[in-house]
């Protein structure tokens, strides 16, 4: 625990960091030499992870206009990762100027680079904060400033739920985030999964960075929309998710499925 009072990752460039990993597979350059070598050691293992990165951020992207294009005002994105244009901000406001994003990671190289990327914005923060402790997130004052938990929020949860471990009760915590949010608010949730080949070498990867890889089935990651119902196509693979244009690769071609749901009640 921090003084701040929340956990989070101390600086430590000595291992893998899930964000950082995840920034040099989309191409960016905010990572170090582990980094890399643990994205390559990845690529060795399961080389659809390149063409699958991007595939979740296009689904990102999607999901995202779909929410604002529902009336979305208010967005909660946890584990964004470093910043990678367009961020989702950026996403969001070009529907709609009006959306305040709360962005939340708990690798600190993350807040600081988002914190010059949006110094001097009033409707977006940046909170330094574990998904592990979701009360904390929710209390946060950088939360609190730009998200008014008595009307509709979305929640990103996308690519984060999967350095979960069982022991972590991720399906504790998205419900202490369900439970925090009036109805007609979204989850949006991605999530890596061993259905379609045998990864259990591309998960043992992250064996040795500051979080590892926890592979779950369709069936496990439904799971974590209870209390919500799914938009269609409900959780598919994320190339399959409400495409701009016929997806590129095959069904079970990526391993990661997406899906957008509405809080009713």
């Amino acid at each position: 625990m921090t003084e701040n009072g929340f956990r989070a990752e101390e600086i430590d460039t000595s291992r893998p960091h899930p964000a950082r990993i995840y920034d040099y597979l989309l191409g960016g350059k905010n990572n170090y030499e582990v980094d890399r070598e643990t994205g390559d050691r990845l690529a060795a293992t399961a080389p659809e992870v390149w063409s699958g990165v991007r595939a979740n951020r296009d689904f990102l992207r999607r999901a995202v206009r779909y929410v604002v294009g529902d009336g979305i005002r208010q967005i909660l994105d946890i584990g964004t990762g470093l910043p990678s244009s367009p961020n989702v901000h950026e996403i969001a406001r070009a529907s709609a100027p009006d959306v305040r994003v709360a962005y939340v990671d708990n690798d600190p190289i993350v807040n600081t680079y988002a914190n010059v990327l949006l110094r001097g914005s009033a409707a977006t923060s940046i909170a330094l904060a574990d998904l592990r402790d979701p009360r904390a997130i929710l209390d946060h004052p950088e939360v609190r400033r730009v998200i008014d938990f008595d009307q509709p929020v979305a929640v990103l949860l996308v690519a984060v739920v999967h350095f979960l471990t069982e022991a972590d009760e991720p399906g504790r915590v998205v419900a202490t985030l369900r439970d925090a949010l009036p109805a007609g608010s979204f989850l949006v949730l991605s999530h890596v999964t061993g259905d379609f080949a045998d990864r259990s070498a591309a998960s043992a990867v992250y064996d040795n960075a500051t979080a590892t890889l926890n592979l779950r089935s369709r069936e496990r990651i439904e799971r974590f929309f209870d209390g919500f119902t799914l938009v269609e196509p409900g959780l598919a693979e994320v190339p399959f998710w409400r495409p701009d244009a016929p997806p590129r690769t095959g069904p079970g071609e990526i391993g990661f499925y997406g899906g957008v749901a509405r809080k009713t009640g």
